[in-house]
């Protein structure tokens, strides 16, 4: 599989254990940056990585930063990528199988590299319910997370 992954200064170290994990496991991993311990600013990686994973250049993304939040909040601004935070692997299980998350996002600070590569393991096999069916209900959620309905100012 082409994983794409990014993070911020914080999460550094994850980002190089998962990096070398995964290509062990033979995935294609391109890694987003950064490539110092200097201070960088969580969106831009976010942004970078929403943009590989939109275009298809990578099939799936894993963000880190110290919390997860940030780089979450940065991924999600782009329209064709639903990325999820988790922290433990049923959340990571549960965002493939009902959300078709393309991207996951982790905190360095909050759970450990066995518990992330945990929470990867899940991301990567589990398939979306939804996948061979355009009519249920899993995948007229995510149409509407796409392509939100026009609402009406007051």
């Amino acid at each position: 599989m082409r994983i794409a992954i990014a993070s911020d200064h914080a999460a550094l170290e994850m980002k190089a254990a998962l990096h070398e994990w995964l290509v062990e496991l033979g995935h294609e991993v391109a890694d987003l940056g950064p490539n110092s311990p200097d201070s960088v600013d969580y969106p831009d990686y976010g942004y970078k990585l929403a943009a590989v994973v939109a275009d298809g250049t990578a099939e799936r993304g894993i963000a880190l930063c110290g919390s997860g939040i940030g780089i979450s909040i940065s991924a999600n601004r782009h329209p064709d990528v639903r990325c999820a935070l988790v922290s433990e692997v049923l959340s990571a299980q549960l965002s493939r199988e009902h959300n078709d998350a393309n991207v996951i996002a982790m905190g360095a600070r909050l759970i450990g590299i066995e518990q992330a590569r945990a929470c990867v393991t899940a991301f990567l096999d589990t398939d979306f319910a939804g996948a061979n069916d355009s009519q249920s209900r899993h995948q007229r959620r995510i149409d509407k997370l796409s392509h939100p309905p026009v609402t009406e100012s007051a």
